[in-house]
């Protein structure tokens, strides 16, 4: 059975299997959808180009449509990108986001959505990376899938191991300053893996555009996992 599939119908059978990766109250918080793209001519290289400019813009956004999480980014061809050189190639640049993005205050606490254990972890401290990095394995049945959590703080990786059992709806960790996570506005990049193709600590979050399909196969959606209601700009 095709791997997608297979996790599709794993969750739908076993849906008090999952649990939370932020405490989000669908009876009372509000999503607001961020949108990267070159549609948005809100937001302009002026602006995502200076990391402080760049989070008051974001904390403008939440705060004016009364939203405590702002969500987006699966499969996004996104222009911010042209903000850091680490997205640079010589024949074609990064610019296709792979996971979600769940932007709130730093700070914020992240959760294990799904029993497992730690993968690898690492500070990916480049400018424009994902800063304090955990991955986590899971084991759903036969079928084995990984979960990414990018952007957190320093602290979170301390106390960790390889090996580590992690439980559902554990405290895992929390949203990084943009001191400590890459040089972003304070977000979780939150992205699921079939296969780490032998990574530790990291797997690409951004690719080449014409390498979408080959990703595609390797990642499946995360709302598979969040679960989150439609945006109120949706």
């Amino acid at each position: 059975m095709d791997a997608h599939l297979q996790l599709s119908e794993y969750f739908k059978a076993n849906p008090h299997l999952i649990g939370k990766v932020v405490d989000f109250d669908s009876t009372t918080d509000r999503l607001y959808h961020f949108n990267f793209t070159a549609s948005n001519t809100e937001l302009s290289s002026d602006t995502f180009g200076d990391t402080a400019k760049f989070s008051s813009w974001i904390d403008e956004q939440l705060q004016k449509n009364n939203c405590k999480y702002g969500i987006g980014g699966y499969m996004e061809h996104r222009t911010i990108y042209a903000r850091s050189s680490h997205f640079d190639t010589a024949d074609e640049p990064r610019r296709l986001h792979l996971g979600v993005d769940i932007w709130a205050q730093a700070g914020t606490p992240v959760y294990v959505p799904l029993q497992g254990k730690v993968h690898s972890f690492n500070n990916n401290a480049n400018f424009g990376d994902y800063g304090p990095t955990i991955i986590l394995k899971h084991q759903l049945d036969d079928l084995k899938l990984y979960s990414l959590y990018g952007h957190l703080n320093s602290q979170s990786l301390q106390g960790l191991y390889v090996g580590m059992p992690v439980n559902v709806n554990q405290p895992l960790a929390a949203f990084g300053t943009m001191a400590e996570n890459g040089n972003w506005p304070p977000h979780l990049h939150f992205q699921l893996m079939f296969d780490m193709e032998g990574k530790q600590g990291d797997y690409p979050g951004v690719c080449r555009y014409s390498e979408k399909e080959k990703y595609l196969q390797n990642i499946p959606d995360p709302q598979l996992i969040l679960r989150f209601p439609e945006a109120v700009n949706e």
